[in-house]
């Protein structure tokens, strides 16, 4: 079931990348039409997508590193938010110092991250109690 849910969200990620970031920035960020993102944001989340999709597709290790990657990430995001924006603004934006983050967020960086977690324990819990 989780599988199918990462897979059809990796293909709406590689299907739209621009609401994907139109979307994050009007829940993420206080002025979103400050910031220019950089160009190569939107082909890596179209990439991202298409990568996620096809690993979502195949039960096997591919799949059981992306979820490893996912908890790890997830743990990241839940246990330092502010890490998280501070490394996201100066990757994402051509102009970092022109981002406010929505302090409300921050809130929600923790959720996803505690979803992420949640997810990958999940799937690493399922994967061992089947063998």
């Amino acid at each position: 079931m989780i599988r199918t849910v990462v897979g059809v969200l990796g293909a709406v990620t590689a299907l739209f990348p621009d609401e994907i970031v139109d979307l994050f920035e009007n829940l993420a960020i206080a002025n979103p039409r400050e910031g220019t993102v950089r160009g190569w944001v939107r082909p890596a989340i179209r990439s991202e997508g298409v990568l996620i999709a096809a690993i979502s597709l195949f039960d096997g290790r591919a799949y059981a590193w992306l979820m490893n990657l996912t908890g790890v990430f997830g743990a990241v995001v839940l246990l330092f938010p502010d890490l998280y924006r501070k490394f996201a603004t100066a990757f994402l934006y051509e102009r970092p110092e022109s981002i406010e983050w929505n302090e409300r967020f921050r809130s929600g960086i923790r959720a996803i991250g505690a979803l992420y977690v949640f997810l990958a324990a999940k799937t690493y819990r399922d994967r061992h109690t089947d063998t």
